[in-house]
C-alpha cells in the first residue's frame, strides 16, 4: 500500500501540466497582509470592505472563503457601549439616541452579512470526524442547508464519512451567504493529502465540499446528482461512482472522495495579497470575472498541508485545484474494475516470467525484465494520461522484481560453487566481501610467498594473566569470544586480513591477498574503531561481573613476505619480516608510554588525514637502528584546536629535551601536566628530564632511548 502511494505520487509529479491557471485567483492572507492590516482575525468591517472591493471594483464571478466566521466580532466595542446603556448610562437619553445612530455602523457582523448577502459568496464549514464524548460540544455556529437532505436518502448506504461534530459560521453571517461547503481533506496512511471528500454526512444530511459548492454557485446552483452503479449491490451498499453537477461529472471513490488533480508543485494559480485588494492597489481589470478563493499561506495560521507535490502546500490551493479539475474534466479515478485488472496482470506477468527467465542468461534476463517493467509502466501511464484511470502499479512491479530476484538468487547459488575454492582458502582470514572481490578474478590471487609493502597490526590485552586467573574457565572463554568478535568485525570492516589469534592477542595485516593502496589508512581506521568498540563493551562487561579490558595496539608499515607458509602438516597465510617484528615491538611499547596505539615512522609518513604525536625516538630490542615512534590522535577533519595546541606543545618539549634545554622542557611539560596530571607519557619525560638535570648525559648522547626488553 505504501509503495502504491509512492508510485501514485511519482505519476502525479511526472504528469502535472504546470503553468498558472488564470481563471482562479487566491486572495492571500499572507505575511504582508497580516503586517499591514493586523493579526487575524480581522474586523468584519474590513472583511465587508474586502467583499465590496472584489465585487464592485473587480467584478469577480464568485468568492469562496477558506476561513470560518464562528465567533462574533467585538472589535468595534459595540457590546461594551450596549452594556453601558443597560447599566450606568441607562438614564441618559442623549447617550441612547447617539448609540442608536452609531450601532448600525459598529455592528461589524451585520455589515459583513449585508456585504455577502447580495453576492455569490460561499462560506466554509469544518467537520470533526473524531468520536464525540459525553459533555463535548457537537457544534459551533450553524450549518448551511444540506446539499442532499437526509429524508431523500433514507435506507441508502453511500459510503459517505460521518462526522458528529462541526464548526460553522454565525447564524447571521451564514444566512447572508448563498452557500457553504466543508474544507476537510482525507490524509492517507502516510499523512499525505491526495483526495478530498465531496460529501460529508452529519446526522442524516449530506453536505458538499467548498470547491463543489463554489462550482454549483458558478453554474447557478444546479442540483447535485449522485451517479450509482447500474447493477445494485445485493448487500445494500450503493457506492457512488461520480457526482453530476449540470454537465460536469466528478469521479469519486472510497468515502465519495475525489483525487485532487494537482496542477503544479505550488503557486499554480494567481496569488494576490489581501491587503493589496483592500487598499485598491490592483487595477480594476486584474481580477475581472475570476473565481476567487480567500485563504492563507501565512505559516502562523496553520493552513499548510503535505501533498504528493510538496511537503508544505497551502490548503487553499487544494480547493483551487479541485475547481480547475471540475472546469477541465481532469480528475483521475480508480475504476471499479481495478482489482480485476490487478489480478489479470499479476497472473500474466507471473506465468511469463516463470517460463522465460530460467531459459535466459543473466544479461538477456535483465534486459527482458527491464523491457517488461517498461511495458508495465508505459501501459499504466497510458491509462493515467489518456483515460484518467488509476491502475495499480506497485504490485506488478514488485512481482516482476521479486521473480527476477528469485531467479538471480538461484543463479547465485549455482555459480557459488565456482567460488568454493577461493572461499575455502581465504574465508577464514578475510571478510566475505573481499572473498567476493577475489572470486571475480581468482587467477590474480597468489598463494606462494611474495614481497609486498603491507601494514601489520598487533593488539594485546593489558594484564590478561591477572584477568584469566580471576575467572572460571567458562566465563573466561565467553569473555574472550565477546571481546574478539567485535575486534574482528572492526578489522574486517576496514578490509583487514586476520593472521592469527594468540590467546588474547590479535595479529592482522592489510594489503594482501588483495592489493590495497589505502592499506595504511584502513589499518589506522580499524585500530581506532577497535578502541571505540572496546569502550562500548565496558558497561556490558561490568554488568556481567567481568573486568573492563584495556588493550595496546601496534602498527607498522614496510616490506613484508606474505604467502601460504608452514609445514606439510599445517600451513597458514601469514606475513614475516623485520617490519612485522617492529609492529610487535611497538605494541609492547604502548604500556611503557601509557598510550593505546603506537605506530612506526613509515606508517605515519604514508597516512592521510590523521594527526600524530611523536612519542619518542628509540632503539627496540633486536635492532640497532633508531626509529621514531608516534601516537595517532584523531582524524584531521575532526581535530579540535585545543588538541592541536597540546600536540604542538609536546613537540616543543621534545625539541628542548633533545637540545638538552632541560629547564625550558620542564616548564612546558608542567603546563601539559596541569591539563593532564595522570598522563603516564608526561610523567615518563619528567622523570627523564629530572634525571638528566642531576646526571647530565655524555656529549655523544643523541636522545635515542634504548629499550632492553621486548
Amino acid at each position: 500500500e505504501r509503495l502504491e502511494l509512492i508510485s501514485y505520487d511519482a505519476r502525479v509529479q511526472l504528469t502535472m501540466p504546470g503553468g498558472k491557471d488564470e481563471r482562479i485567483v487566491i486572495v492571500d492572507l499572507d505575511e504582508k497582509s497580516l503586517a499591514e492590516v493586523g493579526r487575524w482575525p480581522w474586523g468584519r468591517d474590513k472583511m465587508a470592505r474586502l467583499v465590496d472591493v472584489l465585487f464592485e471594483r473587480h467584478q469577480i464571478s464568485v468568492l469562496g472563503f477558506d476561513v470560518l466566521f464562528a465567533e462574533p466580532d467585538a472589535s468595534s466595542g459595540l457590546d461594551k457601549l450596549k452594556a453601558l446603556e443597560r447599566g450606568e448610562l441607562r438614564n441618559v437619553p442623549a447617550f441612547k439616541s447617539e448609540l442608536a445612530k452609531l450601532a448600525p455602523r459598529m455592528d461589524h457582523d451585520a455589515l459583513f452579512a449585508a456585504a455577502i448577502a447580495k453576492r455569490p459568496v460561499v462560506l466554509s464549514v469544518n467537520f470533526d470526524f473524531s468520536r464525540a464524548k459525553a459533555g463535548d460540544m457537537l457544534g459551533v455556529g450553524v450549518l448551511p442547508p444540506p446539499v442532499l437532505p437526509g429524508e431523500a436518502m433514507t435506507g441508502r448506504n453511500f459510503g459517505v464519512r460521518s462526522a458528529q461534530k462541526f464548526a460553522g459560521n454565525l447564524p447571521q453571517i451564514q444566512a447572508g451567504a448563498v452557500a457553504a461547503g466543508h474544507f476537510n481533506s482525507i490524509p492517507d496512511v502516510d499523512g499525505v493529502i491526495r483526495s478530498t471528500p465531496m460529501l460529508v454526512k452529519h446526522g442524516q444530511d449530506y453536505y458538499e465540499a467548498l470547491s463543489l459548492a463554489m462550482m454549483r454557485v458558478l453554474l447557478d446552483s444546479p442540483p447535485l446528482i449522485p451517479v450509482l452503479p447500474t447493477e445494485p449491490d445485493p448487500s445494500g451498499y450503493d457506492a457512488i461512482e461520480s457526482l453530476r453537477v449540470g454537465q460536469i461529472e466528478i469521479p469519486v471513490g472510497e468515502n465519495v472522495a475525489a483525487l485532487v488533480p494537482f496542477r503544479g508543485a505550488e503557486r499554480s494559480f494567481r496569488y494576490v495579497s489581501a491587503t493589496d485588494v483592500l487598499h485598491e492597489r490592483l487595477p480594476p481589470e486584474a481580477l475581472q470575472g475570476a473565481i476567487v478563493l480567500l485563504g492563507t499561506t501565512a505559516a502562523g495560521l496553520f493552513d499548510l498541508r503535505s501533498t504528493p507535490v510538496a511537503t508544505v502546500y497551502p490548503g487553499v490551493e487544494l480547493h483551487a485545484n479541485l475547481i480547475a479539475g471540475m472546469l477541465d474534466g481532469t480528475f483521475k479515478q480508480q475504476p471499479p474494475y481495478a482489482l480485476a485488472i490487478e489480478v489479470v496482470v499479476l497472473l500474466l506477468l507471473g506465468i511469463a516470467l516463470s517460463l522465460l527467465l530460467p531459459r535466459l542468461d543473466p544479461l538477456f534476463g535483465s534486459v527482458a525484465v527491464i523491457a517488461l517493467l517498461g511495458l508495465v509502466v508505459g501501459l499504466n501511464l497510458y491509462a493515467w494520461s489518456q483515460q484518467n484511470s488509476v491502475w495499480p502499479l506497485a504490485s506488478p512491479m514488485v512481482l516482476v522484481i521479486a521473480i527476477f530476484g528469485i531467479n538471480m538468487t538461484y543463479g547465485f547459488f549455482v555459480e557459488r560453487r565456482a567460488k568454493k575454492q577461493i572461499t575455502g582458502l581465504f574465508g577464514q582470514y578475510i571478510p566475505p566481501e573481499l572473498v567476493d572481490e577475489m572470486s571475480a578474478d581468482p587467477e590474480s590471487i597468489k598463494m606462494e610467498g611474495e614481497s609486498r609493502e603491507l601494514t601489520v597490526l598487533f593488539s594485546d590485552v593489558r594484564g590478561f594473566t591477572t584477568i584469566s586467573e580471576g575467572l572460571e574457565p567458562q566465563a573466561l572463554s565467553q569473555l574472550m569470544n565477546d571481546y574478539l568478535t567485535p575486534m574482528t568485525r572492526a578489522i574486517h570492516k576496514h578490509r583487514g586480513t586476520i593472521d592469527k589469534y594468540m590467546g588474547d592477542a590479535i595479529m592482522a595485516f592489510w594489503g594482501a591477498p588483495l592489493h590495497d593502496k589505502n592499506h595504511v589508512d584502513n589499518a589506522l581506521a580499524a585500530a581506532m574503531e577497535m578502541l571505540h568498540l572496546l569502550r562500548k563493551l565496558g558497561p556490558e562487561f561490568r554488568a556481567k561481573g567481568w573486568p573492563e579490558l584495556r588493550i595496546g595496539v601496534g602498527l607498522n608499515t614496510g616490506p613484508m613476505n606474505v604467502g601460504n607458509m608452514g609445514s606439510e602438516f599445517r600451513r597458514a597465510y601469514t606475513v614475516m619480516g623485520d617490519a612485522v617484528n617492529l609492529g610487535s615491538r611497538l605494541e609492547s611499547l604502548t604500556k611503557e608510554y601509557g598510550v593505546e596505539i603506537m605506530v612506526g615512522e613509515s606508517t605515519m609518513e604514508k597516512a592521510n588525514n590523521m594527526l600524530f604525536r611523536q612519542v619518542d625516538r628509540v632503539r627496540v630490542k633486536g635492532k640497532d637502528e633508531p626509529v621514531s615512534i608516534y601516537e595517532p590522535m584523531v582524524r584531521l577533519d575532526r581535530v579540535q584546536q585545543e588538541l592541536k595546541d597540546e600536540v604542538a606543545r609536546f613537540h616543543e618539549v621534545l625539541f628542548h629535551y633533545l637540545s638538552r634545554q632541560w629547564e625550558q622542557a620542564l616548564a612546558l611539560l608542567a603546563q601539559l601536566e596541569a591539563r593532564q596530571p595522570d598522563s603516564k607519557l608526561y610523567a615518563l619525560y619528567r622523570q627523564r628530564i629530572e634525571y638528566f638535570m642531576a646526571n647530565p648525559p655524555e656529549p655523544a648522547w643523541d636522545g635515542v632511548f634504548t629499550h632492553k626488553t621486548k
